[in-house]
């Protein structure tokens, strides 16, 4: 008979360790919390956050790994519905084991193996929004540059084709070459216009995200 990768073997043999397992992690999801001996908890622990991880990602080939170890159905939909929604601020460290008094009669050394379900430190929370916002105002002072830079190319293409309207209706002579300037100037002029506009708009934006970041 094989020997188990790491750490004791649980039970008679890697089958019978797998449903053992399986129908721990199941108790887990269903109560919050189950008391056994720490061993067990500290096997268990890997295969309950990683069920969790599929259950946050929520489509349906994650449901349908869960499935192949969780065989309830109704535990599988809590598992998808609340305790994902409920882990969904944390990136790992879904659960936690608490050592107890060893047990009587053989001493063995026990835990309770329980999810975290208290919300993410306030502090953590508040940094990544400020990382956020920041992010936001950088991307927003990028287009405001992008905007401005825009804007002017638009008023230096303006003034060659006013300049060349100028000299064409000076000459007098080359009609066509008049009104198509005009008609370049018109185009140009409004490419400015929206340029313009374009960095006012993300002008707004930078202020909200400073305003957000303070």
């Amino acid at each position: 008979m094989p020997t188990p990768k790491k750490g004791p073997r649980l039970a008679s043999s890697p089958a019978h360790e797998r449903l053992m397992l399986a129908n721990m992690a199941t108790s887990l999801f269903a109560n919050g919390h189950i008391k056994t001996t720490l061993p067990k908890a500290k096997r268990l622990r890997p295969l309950a956050e990683r069920l969790i991880t599929f259950a946050k990602r929520g489509d349906l080939h994650s449901r349908r790994r869960v499935m192949r170890v969780i065989r309830n159905k109704s535990i599988v939909h809590k598992l998808f519905t609340e305790i994902a929604e409920e882990m969904e601020q944390r990136e790992g460290g879904y659960t936690r084991i608490i050592r107890i008094a060893p047990r009587k009669g053989d001493a063995a050394p026990q835990a309770i193996i329980e999810l975290v379900t208290e919300p993410v430190s306030p502090k953590q929370a508040i940094v990544k929004e400020a990382e956020a916002a920041a992010k936001t105002a950088a991307d927003a002072d990028a287009q405001v540059v992008d905007a401005a830079a825009d804007a002017a190319r638009a008023e230096g293409a303006a003034a060659d084709a006013t300049e060349q309207a100028v000299e064409a209706n000076e000459a007098g002579t080359d009609t066509a070459a008049a009104d198509e300037a005009a008609v370049e100037l018109n185009k140009v002029a409004e490419e400015a216009d929206a340029a313009e506009q374009t960095a006012e708009e993300s002008a707004d934006v930078a202020d909200e995200a400073a305003a957000a970041e303070k």
